[in-house]
């Protein structure tokens, strides 16, 4: 926290960018406090971008950024936010992770934005603490930190770190950052602004869509939800559609009949795109060997995930993978997901 001229406090936000970063979750942090500075008339609110190194860093978008410092130099900062694809890395880790290090231990607040958990994982910052991890990337980030609790909150802040699946949630999360500092009728007149429709509370769980269903879960009927959150507890060990019907209270028939009337779908096809998607995370970001990927989401082999795999997404893995492999890290999402074949 700085003070301006006219002795006023002004709390500094950094934004380190990773090439490849989400321009949204850049935009959704600074066009509210833009606001909130213009509609009190004071800079209650700076920023700063930053970057490992000197020169422009190219977003999601394909729009480059001007950093306004390098990390080295980075100081009067009360936050610090990592935005980055999930298969970012600093290009020289050890003196940029000990930087970041040195922020931590001045009191600075350390965060990320979507896949901006993954380097900030890497630096070893999260150890001990739970974190938000958008839903695309869940499998991906428990494999490369078991060690690491990942949460399905839009917002998670625990002991100066704060995570944030995505940009609508970064927005919410600056509106509280708005109504701590300046009061509850700025942050509503900062909202307002933007026509944002509602704020989350910290404890919101992300939204998360129903495969091929064209809604999401928070509107399935209670048994259906349930079943999903069983097929989400065992990716790796797979469980009988007769066992999930029974722990919901209802015949098979019985579940088969209300989920498809919610789905669109089978349980079983629902489950096994579930655990195929699952294994698709791994295939695009993470170095794992596709007999561990298949093992992970509850496959005997590679060959047997291969063909559901393709029968699924009408690409093998490995021919994905290939066809990824210079583009891994640039966008920071998935590539479109088109209505899945039969499988």
């Amino acid at each position: 926290m700085i003070s301006n001229s006219a002795g006023q406090t002004t709390e500094t936000l950094g934004f380190l960018l990773f090439p490849g970063f989400p321009m949204a979750c850049l935009t959704s942090a600074i066009e509210p406090l833009r606001a909130a500075n213009e509609i009190t008339g004071r800079k209650e609110f700076a920023w700063k971008l930053i970057g490992e190194s000197a020169g422009p860093v190219r977003s999601s978008a394909e729009v480059r950024f001007d950093p306004d410092m390098v990390l080295e130099e980075a100081r009067g900062l009360d936050y610090l936010f990592f935005l980055s694809g999930p298969s970012a890395n600093f290009e020289d880790p050890r003196r940029s992770q000990a930087q970041v290090r040195w922020l931590d231990r001045s009191g600075v607040t350390i965060g990320a934005f979507s896949g901006g958990i993954f380097p900030l994982a890497r630096t070893g910052l999260m150890e001990g603490r739970r974190c938000s991890v958008h839903w695309c990337y869940e499998a991906a980030f428990a494999a490369e930190f078991p060690r690491i609790e990942a949460t399905q909150a839009a917002i998670l802040r625990d002991r100066r770190r704060i995570t944030v699946s995505g940009s609508g949630a970064v927005f919410d999360l600056m509106l509280r950052l708005i109504e701590e500092r300046l009061g509850r009728p700025v942050m509503t007149e900062v909202a307002c602004w933007f026509q944002h429709p509602f704020v989350r509370d910290e404890n919101a769980v992300q939204t998360m869509p129903v495969a091929g269903a064209g809604g999401t879960e928070t509107l399935l009927p209670a048994p259906v939800r349930a079943a999903i959150a069983l097929f989400a507890d065992h990716i790796e060990d797979p469980i009988q559609i007769a066992d999930v019907a029974g722990a919901v209270a209802l015949s098979e028939r019985q579940l088969e009949r209300v989920f498809k009337a919610a789905t669109g779908q089978t349980p079983l096809r629902y489950y096994r795109l579930m655990r195929l998607r699952r294994a698709r995370q791994r295939v695009i970001f993470s170095n794992a060997s596709l007999t561990e990927i298949a093992q992970s989401v509850g496959y005997s082999s590679s060959t047997e995930l291969a063909r559901y795999y393709a029968a699924a997404f009408g690409i093998g893995p490995r021919e994905e993978r290939r066809s990824l492999a210079g583009q891994r890290g640039l966008s920071g999402a998935m590539p479109p997901l088109s209505e899945p074949r039969r499988a």
